[in-house]
């Protein structure tokens, strides 16, 4: 993924600073010389929400945090669900540059700056705070235009790079294979209930987001589209439902050459892991994405604050089975409930099971050169 110019400059700028004065920070900006510390490696990995429209707004504990090297990843929302007002991050165009450019401030490496940005009835910048107006995707499926398909999509990544996003939530590439679906279906998220349609249309997307530095997410992987439940809300089985067709978007665009990364879904699927659901197994993951398709680019998971994996696994299993399964970033969206806690409790948790043998530390480097990778590319 090609970053923005200005967090590229700003970066070789304070690397060259970071040698002459500081030497902990040179290590975090030049990993290719260096080794960088456990806890930097981890933190690359936890990507988290906060709240404040202004960075004066955002509690010091939570910008020492990224200080301190325990967040690689901040997504920003609109709305506050734990208050349940607008009023979380977003309130104008220059007020979202302003926050953007300010958290990076806090970060010796780039901060990979997060939204979900799909259009329609998902869709973060709203047109009544200034943003462009665009629509859903199965409005764009249904029409079959690709040029309207291009426009919205050139909008809104032009929009998502002037702001200092460098990362998109979206384009959603389930199959719409239940209408009454709660999540995908209701919300119109998916571009259509044919494989061929929604390609053709998360590739006019994925395209544009890539020629302007923003990094495309394929979701929700091995696919949500034919499910009855909603996983924010707690198990999501789709065994009965689910169909092998889902995973052909997946494998069709990830294989694209455009920078894309793939989030996973909190969906239990029998007929792949009787066990686990998706963004904790290993079978789904690292089986499938990694072994069967040799998927390099970076795994999200979904918010691991949602009921569908929260409410059934403590803290630490989720942490250890997801690392396990092949999830590069670790999201939470700290919306749902509100934790500024969350980074550094994630990495000493980590770090404790790099120590104890649980998680090697192997596998915690080859996600942060991922990581690291995106980010300076």
């Amino acid at each position: 993924m090609r970053i923005s110019l200005f967090l590229f400059l700003w970066t070789l700028i304070f690397t060259n600073y970071s040698c002459q004065s500081d030497t902990k920070k040179t290590t975090l900006t030049t990993p290719t010389n260096t080794t960088p510390s456990l806890e930097t490696m981890i933190g690359q990995m936890i990507m988290v929400g906060v709240k404040g429209m202004t960075i004066e707004e955002v509690s010091p504990a939570f910008l020492k945090q990224i200080e301190e090297d325990y967040v690689g990843g901040i997504v920003l929302f609109d709305y506050d669900v734990t208050t349940k007002k607008a009023y979380r991050n977003v309130a104008s165009p220059a007020q979202v540059k302003q926050l953007i450019s300010d958290l990076q401030k806090h970060a010796a490496i780039p901060l990979l700056m997060a939204v979900d940005q799909e259009g329609g009835k998902v869709n973060r910048l709203k047109a009544k705070y200034g943003f462009p107006n665009n629509v859903t995707a199965k409005y764009l499926g249904t029409l079959d235009n690709i040029d309207s398909t291009r426009y919205y999509a050139v909008q809104n990544a032009e929009t998502l790079k002037s702001l200092g996003f460098n990362v998109n939530f979206a384009p959603v590439v389930d199959i719409d294979l239940n209408k009454d679906n709660p999540v995908i279906g209701k919300y119109e998220r998916s571009y259509s209930d044919k494989t061929a349609l929604v390609v053709k249309h998360a590739t006019a997307w994925i395209k544009e987001q890539d020629a302007q530095g923003i990094l495309s997410t394929l979701k929700h992987f091995p696919g949500h589209g034919s499910s009855d439940a909603d996983s924010h809300y707690g198990i999501t089985d789709v065994t009965k439902y689910w169909q092998a067709e889902e995973l052909a978007p997946f494998k069709t665009l990830s294989a694209l050459d455009y920078q894309v990364a793939i989030m996973t879904a909190h969906v239990k699927n029998n007929q792949l892991d009787s066990i686990y659901p998706a963004t904790l197994s290993e079978k789904v993951i690292r089986k499938i994405l990694r072994e069967d398709w040799q998927f390099e680019g970076l795994v999200f998971s979904d918010d691991l604050q949602m009921q569908a994996v929260n409410a059934i696994y403590d803290f630490e299993t989720i942490l250890q089975k997801s690392i396990e399964a092949g999830v590069d970033v670790l999201v939470f969206g700290n919306n749902i409930e509100y934790d500024e806690t969350i980074p550094a409790r994630a990495v000493k948790a980590i770090v404790k099971m790099v120590e104890e043998g649980t998680v090697s530390r192997e596998r915690i480097e080859l996600s942060y050169g991922r990581i690291l990778e995106v980010k300076t590319d």
